[in-house]
């Protein structure tokens, strides 16, 4: 796996997008899924940059992988620990004025990404979302 630290804060967003992007031009990642995979990066690394950490800024490691036509992705940051799984999905029946704010950028990622893992494992938080590009 491909590892890089970065930053946890809005600026370091379009250095890390084009950290991935080109990780994903380099390894043959269809358009389709880079589009995907690019919105469920932006949601994650937002989240983490505005919750994970009390007193910002915090770290971010990014971590990514190509193997048997699966990309995978793994954030893992040592900020409080949260699993973004745990809350229930927004119901999207409703109109977003009857709607709690909240829930709805991980529920995208949820629905766009083929497999979504959380874990806290010695002091860190690590989500890790899988994609094929087969």
């Amino acid at each position: 796996m491909d590892m890089k630290r970065f930053q946890a804060t809005d600026g370091e967003y379009p250095t890390v997008c084009e950290y991935v992007e080109t990780w994903l031009e380099e390894h043959d990642c269809p358009m389709k899924v880079a589009m995907q995979i690019t919105v469920a990066l932006e949601e994650v690394f937002v989240n983490v940059a505005h919750y994970a950490y009390p007193n910002p800024p915090g770290e971010l490691d990014i971590g990514l992988d190509a193997t048997d036509g699966v990309i995978t992705i793994c954030f893992i940051d040592s900020g409080i620990p949260f699993d973004p799984l745990a809350k229930a999905d927004p119901d999207i029946t409703l109109s977003a004025d009857e709607r709690k704010i909240g829930g709805l950028g991980i529920y995208m990622v949820k629905k766009t990404m083929d497999d979504v893992t959380y874990e806290f494992k010695d002091g860190k938080n690590i989500l890790t979302l899988k994609k094929s590009i087969a």
